[in-house]
């Protein structure tokens, strides 16, 4: 029987990876590879002195007593990690937000492993889950690919598929496709330390399409785009930035929702059936039935309860 393939690095020292994140699914990640893996260091990002809320990378670092490295920028990771000598052999990179250059990669012997959420060459950049939804595709994945410093450009050590259900949301079709990118990293990462895989050219890098960060501009819900088009971004706006309008005289994020085909006015035309709780609102092709929505200041509700508390007060 074969035995697991394990990661040598070139010191000798074994099983060993150096973690670079930031973000909530960094955190995620760094928290799943700490029960198989020995992570000889953490790098992330500074807390901002400003945000009050907890660093996740940091505090699970904190918590399992791992060394930690801040690097807030592409020069400030270079000086790090051409000063400080790590006895891994490669590195893990995810939800980071810190341009990697060539620098840094060839600062470990078997570079810097990245786990992107999408299937390279679609959505690199940013925001792939956001834009996933927004696409309208039936499906996505997570691409484990050797970084290199251009953007999501790399060569590819393993894809896996995942199908995007009608009703996820940003946070849920992350949560699966963390679970999928953990998955791939216990699997693959052993392998290709070992030299048992052998990265690849992304495919048909000339049909790459590119996601980007979001601004709160993005939420604000443009009637004269198609019902499909809105449901999707309210899907996909889950979280943040969400999706704002003003129902009724009040600022509300419309939190879920569902297409109607027929027309009943033009775009922004509300219709109130109020015995039965419905309200839709026109859009250029077909309409939104609005099913939960939450005004400012107040707790998310149903279209029904919206209607009974304001519409009647108007």
């Amino acid at each position: 029987m074969k035995k697991k393939s394990k990661i040598m690095p070139a010191s000798g020292a074994k099983n060993t990876i150096v973690f670079m994140g930031s973000g909530p699914v960094a955190a995620l990640s760094l928290a799943f590879l700490c029960k198989h893996f020995t992570v000889e260091a953490v790098v992330t990002k500074s807390k901002p002195p400003h945000h009050s809320a907890a660093a996740p990378v940091e505090d699970i670092a904190k918590s399992r007593k791992l060394p930690i490295q801040f690097a807030n920028s592409k020069q400030e990771l270079d000086d790090l990690l051409t000063t400080k000598v790590f006895q891994s052999a490669l590195a893990v990179i995810v939800d980071y937000g810190v341009i990697v250059s060539k620098t840094a990669i060839e600062s470990f012997p078997l570079g810097i492993v990245n786990s992107h959420f999408s299937l390279l060459p679609q959505w690199r950049g940013a925001d792939p889950i956001t834009f996933a939804i927004l696409s309208g595709q039936p499906k996505t994945g997570v691409s484990l690919m050797c970084i290199d410093p251009t953007l999501d450009t790399g060569k590819i050590i393993v894809q896996r598929q995942l199908s995007i259900k009608p009703t996820d949301t940003t946070p849920v079709l992350t949560e699966c496709l963390i679970d999928l990118s953990n998955q791939l990293l216990l699997e693959y990462l052993p392998k290709y330390a070992s030299g048992l895989i052998k990265p690849r050219q992304q495919p048909h890098p000339d049909r790459a399409t590119y996601s980007r960060k979001l601004t709160k501009q993005d939420g604000i819900i443009d009637w004269q785009k198609p019902a499909e088009q809105i449901e999707r971004e309210i899907r996909a706006f889950t979280g943040w930035p969400g999706s704002r309008t003003v129902l009724f005289n009040r600022d509300v994020i419309i939190t879920q929702a569902h297409v109607v085909p027929s027309t009943h006015g033009k775009p922004g035309d509300i219709e109130v059936i109020k015995d039965v709780g419905i309200l839709s609102v026109s859009c250029s092709a077909g309409s939104l039935c609005i099913d939960r929505l939450k005004p400012a200041g107040k707790r998310e509700m149903s279209a029904k309860e919206f209607i009974a508390g304001y519409y009647s007060n108007r």
